[in-house]
């Protein structure tokens, strides 16, 4: 009988996130990890990787780092060694129902002289986690599944009182925040490959916007958008969607009339929902209106593409932006800096007053022209190709009615997958316009948000 075959026996794949079980080669170093887990029950589940798979025990009160407290550990079923990533909700009325955070992982190694015995026990064994550290015992009660888990005498006794950890170790996000109430939206096929090196599955694209949303629904929120589709993979045909046409009914939705006089349903995100429910839809790259759905009459931000020759260096494409920045200084424009995730870097300015499409087109194109004026040698405004040569582009461009711009946190969809990522004006010399991957912009989440200021009416 397989070791995963109760673990597969327990779940409906079609329902739930959750890896499917299947064994894994030994590894070198043993893992362990521990998930808060808030089912019908709130519990931790310790998990200790053992001949490809993952020994667990559900731990009621969660580990205690005072050698006094004898915690009941129940054992349940072994899980995949992939489990030890898993972090999300489980659909309610399937098995775990509830959510899942990663609270601690790292490696572990059983104590010299005590071979872990998983039937009978002692399991003496030491931690190598960011928060659980030190010799630990696994003793087995006479009742089938109940154990005790203890911590043993050492430098890390009384070391933390594990209430204070409150956050996911791999995203930083809390319970509440993990749950987002997104539990009505399934993820069809979650493992389906959409890059191969470094491989990045649909479900690590879903969790990537989780991540962010928090930062990035704000500044995208309530603006209509068109996405791009990949419904097989970055290699596959991709396909530009301005219309609604999504089966979930988190979207907002707007009726505009085109140049022909028909009506279309544009539409927009109004929260989490919306956007993972996009993400669903194999939509993995966003571009938003320079204005809300609520007031298409009038520009709210203003965006300046830097596009350079393909020949231009990096170095003088960094002045470009600094020379940029100088000239909207000049007339009080406080503007805030993104990677395009591409060639090039964006630089956006909010707009406090209502300024109709007219003359926020007009703004951009006179700031564009007047950057072409100042230094002729360095700038176009002419989007034309040959206008470009030893050139920037100063795309101007956008800031017209019903064009878009990429969204901040929006993943790009190229020969790697990059993320268009606000940074700061202070990071412009340190971070290459294509150099933030998904793991680089979880990681960011920790700083200081570069835009935390920015204000858009």
């Amino acid at each position: 009988m397989s070791k995963l075959q109760e673990y597969n026996k327990k779940r409906n794949f079609n329902k739930t996130k959750e890896p499917i079980g299947k064994s894994s080669k030994k590894a070198k170093k043993l893992r362990f990890c521990v998930q808060h887990h808030i089912a019908i029950k709130d519990h931790y589940d310790l998990r200790l990787e053992w001949n490809g798979v993952l020994k667990s025990w559900a731990v009621p009160k969660g580990p205690s780092y005072n050698d006094k407290d004898k915690r009941l550990a129940i054992m349940v079923e072994d899980h995949p060694a992939t489990y030890r990533n898993f972090e999300g909700t489980i659909p309610k009325g399937e098995y775990g129902g509830g959510t899942v955070m990663l609270w601690d992982r790292g490696y572990w190694e059983p104590v010299k002289g005590y071979k872990p015995n998983f039937k009978e026990g002692p399991i003496k064994f030491i931690l190598k986690g960011k928060r659980l550290k030190g010799l630990w015992t696994l003793v087995k009660l006479k009742d089938d599944n109940n154990w005790l888990l203890i911590k043993d005498e050492d430098e890390y006794h009384l070391y933390d009182n594990i209430n204070e950890f409150n956050t996911s170790i791999k995203t930083g996000r809390t319970m509440d925040e993990i749950t987002g109430n997104i539990k009505n939206i399934e993820i069809t096929n979650p493992n389906k490959i959409i890059y191969k090196n470094p491989k990045v599955t649909k479900m690590d694209i879903v969790n990537y916007y989780k991540a962010v949303s928090k930062r990035m629904l704000p500044l995208i929120e309530n603006r209509l958008i068109s996405t791009i589709r990949y419904p097989n993979g970055s290699k596959g045909d991709k396909f530009y969607k301005k219309h609604f046409e999504n089966i979930y009914k988190f979207l907002g939705k707007k009726k505009l009339n085109n140049k022909e006089d028909h009506q279309n349903d544009y539409y927009f995100i109004k929260d989490i929902n919306g956007l993972i429910s996009e993400v669903q839809m194999n939509s993995y790259e966003f571009h938003i209106w320079g204005c809300k759905q609520n007031d298409l009459r009038h520009a709210d931000m203003l965006v300046f593409d830097l596009d350079p020759d393909e020949l231009l260096s990096l170095k003088k494409l960094r002045e470009g932006v600094k020379d940029l920045k100088r000239i909207l200084n000049e007339y009080h424009l406080e503007s805030f800096l993104k990677t395009s995730g591409g060639k090039g870097y964006h630089v956006v300015v909010p707009l406090n007053a209502k300024i109709t499409w007219k003359n926020a087109r007009m703004i951009a194109k006179n700031i564009a022209k007047l950057m072409e004026a100042r230094y002729p040698d360095k700038y176009t405004s002419n989007m034309k190709k040959e206008n470009r040569k030893n050139k920037i582009f100063i795309d101007w461009q956008r800031n017209i009615k019903a064009s878009t711009s990429v969204a901040p946190y929006s993943l790009r969809v190229r020969k790697k997958l990059t993320v268009s990522m606000p940074i700061s004006w202070n990071e412009l010399d340190k971070i290459k316009p294509d150099e933030i991957t998904i793991k680089e912009a979880i990681k960011r989440l920790k700083r200081k948000d570069p835009w935390q200021n920015i204000t858009m009416k």
